[in-house]
């Protein structure tokens, strides 16, 4: 994203702030593309041939953000963090939630969940990953979310490092642990954090 777009959509995400509605409409398209980026970056992670659609994950995280009301933007790496934890935190819910509907047979839910046909080994990964994710939260809030923005955001270290108001040296060493630690906490059993 070039530096005056980088401007502008920092100058919208504060006036949205100030709760001019209209900002919100001026934003939504110099940010699309990127969402769709973090989109797709996450539903690489699943097996081919699911029907959700990066456009669709990018839909129900924009219906969250409007509701995010209680959030004060403080740029644009801010905006993308928070979007990328809304997109995770859709398909996780819904990989638990196909984990419940497993186990309890056949129940059936119709919802803007049967459009979210994802592999059950995927999703069981990325709910095995959001709980060690979750563990190592408790134990380092702050490398935990430098996972989240690099891993599942795309964030730049130096992007990440704007968010977390720390050095980029100091992203690439939380970086290091993290894979390290979510590596063995994994079990290394097929599943990476590159």
């Amino acid at each position: 994203m070039a530096a005056s777009t980088s401007h502008a959509v920092t100058e919208l995400l504060l006036s949205w702030n100030h709760g001019e509605r209209a900002a919100l409409d001026k934003l939504v398209p110099l940010v699309y593309s990127e969402l769709r980026r973090i989109a797709h970056r996450y539903l690489n992670r699943e097996r081919r041939g699911h029907t959700l659609q990066s456009a669709e994950l990018v839909n129900e995280a924009y219906l969250r953000l409007i509701d995010a009301s209680q959030v004060r933007w403080q740029d644009r790496a801010h905006f993308f963090a928070i979007s990328a934890q809304l997109m995770r935190r859709i398909l996780v819910d819904f990989a638990r939630s196909r984990r419940y509907l497993k186990r309890w047979g056949g129940m059936q839910r119709t919802s803007f969940d049967e459009a979210m046909v994802v592999s059950p080994a995927r999703s069981g990964d990325l709910v095995a990953l959001d709980d060690v994710l979750e563990t190592l939260a408790a134990k380092d809030g702050r490398k935990s979310r430098v996972v989240e923005l690099r891993f599942f955001g795309g964030l730049s270290v130096e992007e990440t490092a704007e968010v977390l108001k720390v050095s980029p040296d100091t992203v690439h060493r939380d970086w290091r642990f993290a894979k390290a630690w979510l590596a063995r906490e994994m079990g290394n059993a097929g599943r990476s954090v590159t």
